[in-house]
């Protein structure tokens, strides 16, 4: 495994990570057996950064967390999300009370007397350009209660307006080969402020993985069933809102050009990781087997060669239909 500097902070995280939400809820059913194995093997390959949310089965996800870390002396860094639990989710929500709330929830579902890092859960964009939103943030350090904080957005635009904020120190945001526009200009401005870049939804939601067909379905409680219309939440969650179809003729395209040694997670791993700007990229897992499927990536040649390949396909599938939606 391989480790990279997260922004300013001194932390050196593992360059793959693990996203914990399918250990939570809405990827289908996973048991707490299945997802600790999960945790407890991606720290035997070396992974140090674990990442979730409080809403994901509604805290179940950071329990679960909790458990392991008890369990292991290695330094884990968990960063967590909070604000989703508003209901309505609006920009009205995100002031002092409710978000201090929910990061006691957080810590008391965690079992720790303070966070490594929260990320503000994809806000409303309006919450990403105010300066009391980071005042806000800034008093809930220094009670002690959190180390640092980020912003997990759904919009290149929102990325940008939240980096202009001092202490903001992390965006999460989807990156992958079948979305591509945040390498164009966020990527750059994120370097030049030494903000840590988390790349989410890196296998387009198992669509990069080769392993999905025409008749591939999904349980009921996965989102990639109820959510293909982005009737629960933002739609380019679920796929990287690119069309099925036409994401399964993309891959076709792409496991063409597969370098020998690679498989098709490999190589959508390998992509996020040829950009020096990426600080760690967080797969999901639902077990022990898909952990390790999943930190080969790190180890594996480069594959430069290869980009401009990437990119065609990038352009001739998808950038005309989804490159300006986010």
């Amino acid at each position: 495994m391989n480790y990279r500097e997260f922004s300013n902070l001194g932390w050196k995280v593992s360059e793959i990570g693990i996203g914990c939400w399918a250990i939570g809820s809405e990827w289908g059913d996973v048991s707490v057996e299945d997802a600790k194995e999960a945790l407890y093997s991606s720290i035997n390959n070396g992974i140090n950064f674990f990442d979730t949310a409080d809403v994901y089965g509604d805290g179940r996800s950071e329990k679960i967390i909790s458990e392991v870390l008890k369990n292991s002396n290695e330094q884990i860094y968990v960063a967590t999300k909070a604000g989703r639990r508003l209901n309505p989710h609006n920009a009205d929500g995100y002031n002092l009370k409710n978000i201090e709330s929910f990061i006691d929830r957080s810590l008391s579902n965690l079992g720790v007397d303070i966070i490594d890092l929260v990320q503000l859960h994809c806000p409303p964009s309006e919450i990403c350009g105010k300066p009391e939103t980071y005042e806000m943030m800034d008093e809930i350090v220094k009670k002690g209660k959190i180390k640092y904080y980020g912003v997990s957005v759904e919009k290149v635009s929102e990325a940008l307006d939240a980096i202009k904020h001092p202490n903001v120190k992390s965006i999460q945001i989807i990156f992958n080969i079948f979305r591509q526009k945040p390498s164009e200009i966020f990527f750059h401005e994120a370097k030049k402020n030494n903000v840590a870049i988390i790349a989410r939804v890196p296998l387009a939601s198992g669509l990069l993985t080769g392993k999905m067909n025409h008749n591939s379905s999904f349980p009921k409680n996965d989102h990639r069933n109820y959510n293909i219309n982005g009737d629960a939440f933002d739609v380019g969650e679920t796929f990287s809102g690119v069309n099925f179809s036409k994401g399964l003729e993309a891959v076709e395209e792409l496991k063409k050009i597969i370098p020998n040694g690679f498989s098709l997670t490999d190589l959508a791993l390998k992509w996020i990781l040829s950009h020096p700007e990426v600080t760690v990229v967080i797969p999901g897992a639902k077990n022990k087997l898909q952990v390790e499927l999943n930190v080969k990536a790190s180890e594996l040649s480069d594959i430069s060669s290869i980009k401009e390949s990437i990119k065609e396909i990038y352009s001739k599938y998808f950038k005309k239909d989804i490159h300006s939606n986010w």
